[in-house]
């Protein structure tokens, strides 16, 4: 009877929880799997620049447009006159009509095909004459009609 005993203590007692380590496991592996990939994701997307659906605002007075080509090329229509200008005439130009109308809008047309960096310099140019309200034109989104 003794012998009995002994087998029974030897025994070993089941475990009633779940041993939670080998998930843990392949948490850590798929987040290291994560950290990894993350950064070379292509974070760009493509767009077609410049399609917009916004609505256009009204304005009493004509507008005054800096058009960007994508040769660098600058243009300054005012009073419906478009005239191809240099970067010193049109901040020359640009200043005049800050010194006349303070409140003055410039909106920039820049060509779909521009860069961006040309934009933004023709932007640059425009803050150099002191005119900090600038918008930018786009076309008209096709109707998906």
């Amino acid at each position: 009877m003794s012998s009995i005993s002994l087998r029974r203590s030897k025994r070993r007692k089941l475990k009633n929880e779940i041993n939670v380590v080998p998930y843990i496991d392949v948490m850590l592996v798929l987040l290291i799997i994560f950290m990894v990939t993350t950064p070379l994701m292509n974070l760009g997307t493509d767009i077609n620049l410049p399609d917009s659906r916004a609505m256009s605002l009204g304005s009493p007075q004509d507008p005054v447009v800096v058009s960007v080509y994508p040769d660098g090329q600058l243009a300054l229509m005012v009073e419906q006159q478009n005239t191809s200008v240099s970067r010193e005439d049109l901040v020359a130009r640009l200043r005049g009509i800050h010194t006349q109308n303070p409140d003055a809008t410039i909106l920039v047309s820049g060509d779909g095909a521009a860069s961006y960096q040309r934009i933004m310099n023709a932007i640059d140019l425009i803050n150099e004459a002191g005119i900090t309200k600038v918008s930018l034109i786009s076309r008209p989104a096709e109707s998906a009609n």
